[in-house]
């Protein structure tokens, strides 16, 4: 696969929404992982800005009555708890530009071998309710909308967010078009666990060794079982020991290793792949950074001939 300058996707609006004094939701991680990428050398070419879709291309994975109850602001208030946001127009408006985001990462994936999305990886949302942070599936909606052009594409849905990619399984539970796959935390939210083509589930403190083996284990079940034309990758990094929602062992060079393993396998099989950055919780924003920051590493390692992002992994 020739070398390329790595798409890069994001909106400024990833970043502008006004929450609540300590809400969970670290909403300021976009914006600085922009600022990190920039701070190591990614080009003015490298950035794509994504447009939100509407609601009729929505409506081809989640169900009309539920998008009413979302513009309208008419979702019970016990509903309204479980996805954990409070309601507003911004706060749709975002959604809506992140599941284009989404779109367009796979879009930019096929044209060039890979694309990297500064947000995306919804994956608690269903057909008719929302979760965890998650009002639209971008995930769904973008298989979705790339499989209406491209009825006979077959997608892989990598999701390695420590959190079970749930919404994503229901959704293309009864589509043969997308194999979905999620290696998550056993013992972890959501605790109705759904069921994926492909589950993963890790113990408590599962170390980088242990990992590392078990993504290996899945990546030869892609090339033997699944052979997708495209692969979307949820690179969650809820998964390390410093973050206080994950619950596992794995360092900060074990989410680089982790990423290049994926992407590298992308490369080695001559499968595009679209990346998200999907879930990372921890309240140090610089750590958090960091650790997104090991997908970009892992990019500009394999796809770019000057390796700018590349340096000494080290724990802040």
């Amino acid at each position: 696969m020739k070398k390329v300058d790595v798409p890069f996707i994001y909106s400024p609006l990833y970043s502008a929404l006004d929450l609540p004094p300590r809400h969970r939701y670290p909403i300021e991680k976009y914006r600085l992982l922009k600022d990190w990428a920039i701070k190591h050398g990614a080009k003015s070419n490298q950035w794509f800005t994504p447009q939100p879709l509407n609601w009729e291309q929505v409506s081809a994975t989640h169900c009309t009555h539920y998008l009413t109850q979302l513009r309208e602001n008419s979702i019970d208030k016990a509903a309204w708890r479980r996805i954990g946001f409070p309601w507003s127009k911004p706060l749709l408006k975002r959604t809506l530009t992140s599941a284009g985001g989404t779109l367009l990462t796979m879009k930019q994936a096929l044209i060039n071998g890979i694309a990297i999305h500064f947000s995306g990886g919804y994956h608690h949302a269903h057909k008719d309710w929302g979760s965890g942070f998650c009002l639209l599936n971008d995930l769904a909606i973008a298989c979705n909308e790339i499989l209406r052009n491209a009825p006979n594409l077959k997608i892989a849905v990598l999701d390695t967010d420590v959190h079970q990619g749930d919404g994503t399984a229901t959704l293309f539970a009864n589509d043969h078009r997308v194999f979905t796959c999620s290696i998550h935390g056993e013992r972890n939210f959501p605790f109705s666990k759904a069921r994926s083509d492909l589950d993963i589930a890790l113990r408590k403190d599962t170390s980088d060794k242990e990992y590392l083996a078990e993504l290996q284990r899945v990546l030869e079940f892609i090339r033997d079982h699944v052979k997708p034309d495209l692969i979307l990758y949820d690179a969650g990094v809820d998964i390390y020991q410093r973050d206080e929602l994950g619950h596992l062992n794995i360092s900060l060079a074990g989410i680089f290793q982790r990423d290049l393993a994926v992407l590298n396998f992308a490369k080695q099989q001559n499968i595009p792949i679209a990346a998200v950055i999907g879930g990372g919780y921890q309240r140090n924003l610089e750590r958090l950074v960091r650790a997104h920051a090991q997908l970009l590493r892992a990019s500009y390692y394999l796809y770019t001939e000057s390796k700018p992002l590349e340096g000494k992994i080290y724990e802040v």
